[in-house]
């Protein structure tokens, strides 16, 4: 087979979920819904920490999950302190908590605060757990911390119910490591598929609390919330470019079992 075919049947198999509204059934992964139950089981009021560890080349798998679970938590009225650990996340997180808090309502100092990044990793993990304020003297909008109304009653991770990251990298294992460990906080990820796999034994440990594992997970967070987005989009294409690959090697098999029998 010529390989423009192939191109264009890639192609093909790319475009078609995009401009129709084909829907595959997604099975929701028991990680992803120990997260959704926790944040569900959260009294009104509560209060989370959201780690933007990641940047712009990453966006694609993360920027779905951030969304999926900021829509989760508005909705019953849990508050969200965001922040960052990684320098050029800090803008797409800002946009994120901005347009899904315009979305549903939710008012900045009041509902959510978006702390911006500073620089240091385990030292900013660290420190938090004695006062968030002497990390972020201020916030992303260079608001003074301790005078966010949101934050006035917000000293230490004593009064955080959850920390999710959302990491492409090795930061949720240092979260676990010195803040889990230490100041007792619960953890949780969502991560890029290349590093599912290291987060398993940390969910059998109980050290997370819950896991969305790559855009498998995006999506399948999205139909927990009942709003497909995309997430739901990826995973659809996706499945449909890996339906393609199969086919095309059980095809490329026939084939070339045909060309031996004639050759003998």
């Amino acid at each position: 087979m010529n390989r423009r075919i192939v191109f264009i049947l890639v192609a093909l198999a790319v475009i078609i979920p995009m401009l129709l509204p084909v829907s595959l059934p997604v099975s929701v992964s028991e990680p992803t819904q120990q997260l959704y139950d926790y944040i569900t089981a959260l009294p009104a009021g509560s209060t989370i920490m959201l780690a933007f560890d990641y940047g712009p080349a990453s966006l694609a798998e993360l920027n779905p999950m951030a969304r999926a679970v900021l829509r989760q938590c508005f909705d019953r009225d849990v508050r969200v302190i965001g922040f960052t650990l990684a320098a050029d996340g800090t803008t797409l997180a800002s946009t994120i908590m901005r347009e899904v808090a315009e979305e549903k309502g939710a008012v900045d100092g009041e509902d959510y605060v978006f702390l911006g990044f500073r620089p240091g990793g385990t030292q900013v993990m660290l420190g938090m757990g004695n006062s968030i304020s002497s990390v972020f003297e201020t916030d992303y909008s260079g608001n003074t911390t301790t005078e966010i109304p949101m934050m006035k009653e917000i000293t230490s991770y004593d009064e955080i119910a959850l920390l999710i990251d959302l990491a492409s990298g090795s930061t949720t294992e240092l979260w676990i490591i010195y803040t889990n460990v230490r100041y007792d906080l619960q953890i949780a990820a969502g991560v890029t598929g290349v590093i599912i796999s290291q987060m398993y034994p940390y969910l059998q440990t109980g050290q997370l609390v819950g896991l969305i594992p790559g855009i498998l997970g995006a999506a399948q967070y999205e139909r927990l919330i009942d709003v497909p987005a995309k997430g739901m989009l990826w995973i659809n294409i996706e499945s449909f470019v890996h339906l393609l690959i199969v086919l095309l090697v059980v095809i490329g098999n026939i084939i070339f079992f045909n060309q031996r029998r004639r050759e003998e």
